[in-house]
């Protein structure tokens, strides 16, 4: 349900940003998180749905108005250089990836320091347990809200009050400069290959180290999955000036292909969780794990900056929020189908060998966009 509602109303979400504004999209996306949040305390499916389906909104939110924000203040209102931007990105994501440790491990004790019980004999409404860290992201979600109200200046896609009057002419002028410049679907494979595969793996990771033999400490595993991230973007920021992120993606995907091949090979020699061959394969699976989490500490800063690069201010939310329509289709796709998880795993480094050839064409257009403005500069040398 929520990525189906994120791959429905994505597009819209990002023409109601650019044109309404990022900061009061950043505040909805807060809104709607605590509602998704407080349906966790029903013990009812029709609120929980409910609950997923704002998730999913939120979601769409979360991932364009924030960056969008950032971007059009770095380039537009403070005119800082582009290197710049690349350290914000690094520093945005080792914050992200250094508050997700500790809250992996805070959520841990929360959740097995409260039993889960009903308010009152036959209540649907439940609080403790699992519920516990949802509690504690709302707090963090209001927190933000109070600190985006008092701290953010508003800022929307370049203005044009002729479009602004026709929602679908966003659209449409999205959908216009992915036929006009190559680079915009190529960059759009990209986001929904390697990000499809990596909620795909969201879903998956926990069932790959099920184990009867050895309970798998998921907290703990969290956060190093989190710590191992947060290496992968400190990686970023020591190679953003001698590195193109093209090439950085490049290694992004070969690391992420080797990481779920092998999982899939050591997952299909097994038959099950309680097979004890799989408990001799769980730290192998597990490190390759690790080794995915640090190319998506890699990634993230790294397309962020290429994304900031090719898509245009004026329309950046609505082409963002288009880059996640094929994005949660893949990974409501792969959900929905029931593959098995050794099918899976590979099917996901397929997607990334997709990504690898999508920046491998990124690379050869900007090679060739390099050298026409080198003719041209030379060409202009030669006028008198």
């Amino acid at each position: 349900m929520g990525f189906a509602s994120s791959m429905v109303f994505g597009s819209v979400v990002g023409i109601i940003t650019d044109r309404y504004g990022r900061k009061r999209c950043a505040l909805l996306y807060c809104g709607l998180y605590v509602v998704s949040c407080a349906t966790k305390h029903f013990k009812n499916y029709q609120i929980l749905m409910v609950g997923r389906f704002t998730g999913g909104l939120a979601t769409s939110l979360l991932f364009s108005c924030f960056e969008c924000w950032m971007v059009s203040e770095h380039v537009g209102r403070k005119k800082f250089s582009t290197g710049l931007l690349s350290y914000m990105f690094g520093l945005m994501y080792s914050t992200m990836y250094l508050v997700a440790i500790v809250s992996g491990f805070v959520a841990g004790v929360v959740a097995e320091g409260f039993k889960l019980h009903p308010l009152w004999e036959g209540s649907i409404v439940h609080v403790g347990g699992d519920t516990g860290p949802f509690d504690l992201a709302a707090i963090c979600l209001i927190a933000g809200a109070v600190l985006i109200s008092l701290t953010w200046e508003e800022n929307f896609g370049e203005d044009n009050a002729e479009q602004n009057d026709k929602m679908l002419a966003r659209l449409e002028d999205a959908f216009s400069l992915f036929r006009r410049d190559a680079r915009i679907p190529l960059l759009g494979a990209i986001v929904a290959c390697f990000e499809g595969a990596m909620y795909v793996f969201i879903f998956n990771w926990s069932p790959a180290l099920k184990s009867a033999v050895i309970p798998p400490p998921y907290g703990l595993i969290f956060s190093l999955f989190m710590m191992a991230c947060m290496s992968g973007t400190s990686v970023h920021t020591a190679m953003a000036e001698i590195m193109r992120p093209t090439f950085r993606l490049f290694t992004v995907f070969l690391l992420g292909m080797a990481s779920l091949v092998t999982v899939s090979v050591l997952l299909g020699e097994t038959s099950s969780a309680e097979d004890p061959a799989h408990g001799q394969h769980l730290m192998a699976i597990f490190l390759a794990f690790l080794l995915f989490e640090f190319a998506i500490g890699v990634y993230f800063p790294s397309v962020g900056i290429l994304k900031s690069e090719v898509v245009p201010e004026r329309i950046r939310s609505t082409v963002y929020n288009v880059y996640r329509v094929p994005l949660n289709a893949v990974v409501v796709g792969l959900l929905l189908s029931d593959v098995p998880l050794v099918h899976c795993y590979a099917l996901c480094a397929c997607l990334l060998g997709v990504a690898f050839g999508a920046a491998a064409g990124l690379v050869v257009l900007d090679r060739r966009g390099s050298l026409a403005a080198l003719g041209e500069g030379r060409g202009a040398r030669k006028l008198p």
